[in-house]
């Protein structure tokens, strides 16, 4: 899952969002004794973000995509799958949140800038980057995609393919999107369950 689809796993609570959505950013054990004076929203956040992933890589149905996915992609198949579902996401956004993507991003933004003290500081340049350019709501175009591949390719060599990976979902939206839309209502059940439990 890429960004969009945290942020919305998270519920309504700031820290919970604010948690989930710098996760990539934290890095080791969430122990007790690291964690004992965050805010307690947050660190649910992080832990949040950490299930996310565990659950998606292991789920049978996003095997099966990425499967399909590497035969393209190759090793950058993982990638192109959370950008993917971010994709079908914010183009059926209607169909998982009762705010309209736009209302939503432009809410969300005010969020990240109001707690920016959970922003860490090797994130900071990204965050004004999306804010910047509004890459949430653009996810919901191919256009919007194909700017991002091209986006991620600059940032190391081994990630240069991603620049042609808007045309397998160009060749294969339909494939896709029926996989994105058998695994996402898990994916929401499986972390409102981890929220109401940590």
């Amino acid at each position: 899952m890429n960004f969009l689809a945290h942020i919305l796993l998270s519920g309504t609570k700031e820290g919970v969002i604010m948690g989930n959505y710098v996760g990539d950013f934290i890095k080791g054990r969430l122990t007790d004794e690291k964690t004992e004076t965050w805010d307690p929203d947050f660190v649910t956040g992080l832990k949040l973000h950490r299930f996310i992933d565990f659950f998606t890589d292991k789920h049978e149905i996003v095997r099966e995509a990425t499967h399909r996915a590497a035969l393209s992609q190759g090793k950058l198949a993982g990638i192109v799958m959370d950008i993917y579902f971010d994709y079908f996401l914010a183009k059926h956004f209607d169909q998982f949140s009762h705010e309209p993507l736009f209302t939503y991003t432009r809410n969300i933004y005010a969020l990240v800038k109001a707690n920016e003290q959970h922003i860490p500081a090797d994130m900071t340049r990204m965050v004004q980057a999306m804010i910047r350019e509004d890459w949430l709501t653009s996810y919901a175009t191919f256009e919007g995609v194909d700017l991002t591949f091209h986006r991620m390719s600059r940032r190391a060599t081994y990630l240069v393919p991603l620049r042609n990976a808007i045309l397998e979902l160009r060749e294969h939206e339909d494939f896709y999107r029926d996989k994105f839309f058998s695994f996402f209502p898990e994916l929401q059940k499986a972390s409102e369950e981890f929220i109401l439990t940590h």
